[in-house]
C-alpha cells in the first residue's frame, strides 16, 4: 500500500512538472498602451497559455531601460529600438534581435507651418527642434548627420530642445516641430485642438532615415540554451498571432489594453487611434528581421559624421534561429 502511495505521489509530481507553463517576463519601451497591444492581446485571448507559457509584462516608463533590464536579469526579452540596441551591444552588451513585428518606423517630426518650414534640406537651419533623448535621440542626430547640419544651437545648425514625452513644445511654441510618432503625439497634437492644415510632418521612412522600432530583444546567451530558444520561438509565433489580431480588431485591442493599463491615464478613444495606426506599422508575417531593414538602419547610424551612433558593422546583433523555429511548429 505504502509503495502504490508512493508511485501515486511521484506521478502526480511529474504529471504537474510536465504540464507547468514556462514563465517569460517581456519588459517594454514604454508605458501600457497600444504600442505593445500585440503583448497584451496574446496574453488576454490565451495565444500564450495556448503556447505553454505563463508571460508576465513589465510596462516601461521615462526611468526605464529595457537593454539594461535585460543586463540585470530583470526580464527575459526586451522591446526596444534598433539603435538604443546596437549601441549598447557596442558598447559590450551582447544583446540579439530574435524578432521584428514592426517593419516601418512611426516617428516623425512635427512642425507648425506658421515656422516657415517646407524642406528640411533648407529649412530646418537656425530652427529649434524638440528632441526625446534616452536613446531616442540616435535616429534625429543620424537624420541631421545626413543633412550636414550641427546640432550644437550654432547659426548654421539647429538648437535642440530636450523634449520631455509630450508635445507641450510645440503647443507653447518653444519649438518650431517637435518628435512624435504616428500613433502617439501627432493624435495629441491634434487633440490639442490644431488643425493638421496647420502641421507640416516628415516621417523619417519618407526622409531615408528611418531605423527599426520595436523589435525584440534577448541577450546572446539565452540563445545557447534549446530549450530557451524553443520558449522563445513560442513565445514570438503567440506574440505574432496577438499582432495579427491587432491588424483585425483594433478597437477591441485597445479596449484589452485599456483593461491592462493599471494606472487608469490612458483613454479608449486615443488607444483606438493609436491601435489603428500602429496596425499600418505592422509586419504581418512570422515577425522574421528583414535583413534590407536591419542593413539600412546600420547605414543610418553609421552616417554619423564624427559622431556616429555606431562606429563599426555589428557582427551577431540578430538572429533568424528564433522566428525560423517558430514557423516550423
Amino acid at each position: 500500500m505504502k509503495k502504490l502511495l508512493i508511485g501515486a505521489t511521484l506521478s502526480a509530481v511529474f504529471a504537474g512538472s510536465a504540464w507547468a507553463a514556462d514563465d517569460l517576463t517581456l519588459q517594454l519601451k514604454w508605458v501600457t498602451q497600444a504600442q505593445f497591444a500585440g503583448y497584451y492581446v496574446a496574453k488576454d485571448k490565451g495565444f500564450y497559455e495556448a503556447e505553454n507559457l505563463d508571460v508576465t509584462i513589465k510596462p516601461g516608463g521615462p526611468d526605464i531601460a529595457p537593454v539594461q533590464v535585460l543586463a540585470g536579469g530583470g526580464a527575459d526579452v526586451a522591446v526596444e529600438w534598433m539603435p538604443a540596441a546596437l549601441a549598447a551591444r557596442e558598447k559590450g552588451l551582447p544583446i540579439v534581435n530574435i524578432a521584428q513585428p514592426f517593419k516601418k518606423s512611426g516617428m516623425m517630426l512635427t512642425c507648425l507651418k506658421e515656422s516657415g518650414i517646407k524642406d528640411p534640406k533648407t529649412d530646418f537651419k537656425g530652427k529649434t527642434l524638440g528632441v526625446w533623448f534616452s536613446g531616442n535621440e540616435y535616429p534625429f542626430l543620424s537624420w541631421m548627420s545626413h543633412l550636414g547640419l550641427k546640432t550644437d544651437g550654432g547659426a548654421d545648425g539647429v538648437t535642440v530642445l530636450k523634449q520631455g514625452f509630450n508635445v507641450d513644445p510645440l503647443l507653447q511654441k518653444q519649438a518650431a516641430c517637435i518628435s512624435t510618432m504616428t500613433y502617439n503625439e501627432y493624435g495629441q497634437v491634434l487633440d490639442a485642438g490644431i488643425k493638421p492644415e496647420d502641421l507640416v510632418t516628415f516621417k523619417y521612412d519618407d526622409q531615408g532615415v528611418a531605423t527599426l522600432e520595436d523589435g525584440l530583444y534577448v541577450l546572446e546567451d539565452k540563445l545557447k540554451d534549446p530549450a530557451m530558444e524553443d520558449k522563445l520561438a513560442r513565445f514570438v509565433r503567440a506574440s505574432m498571432k496577438g499582432w495579427n489580431y491587432v491588424k483585425e480588431h483594433p478597437d477591441e485591442a485597445a479596449q484589452i489594453v485599456i483593461d491592462n493599463d493599471e494606472t487608469g491615464a490612458q483613454t479608449l478613444a486615443h488607444q483606438q487611434y493609436m491601435a489603428t495606426e500602429v496596425a499600418k506599422l505592422l509586419d504581418p508575417g512570422s515577425g522574421e528581421l528583414d535583413e534590407a531593414d536591419y542593413k539600412r538602419t546600420v547605414e543610418t547610424l553609421l552616417a554619423g559624421g564624427s559622431d556616429p551612433v555606431i562606429s563599426k558593422e555589428p557582427v551577431g546583433a540578430f538572429t533568424h534561429a528564433v522566428t525560423d523555429l517558430a514557423e516550423k511548429k
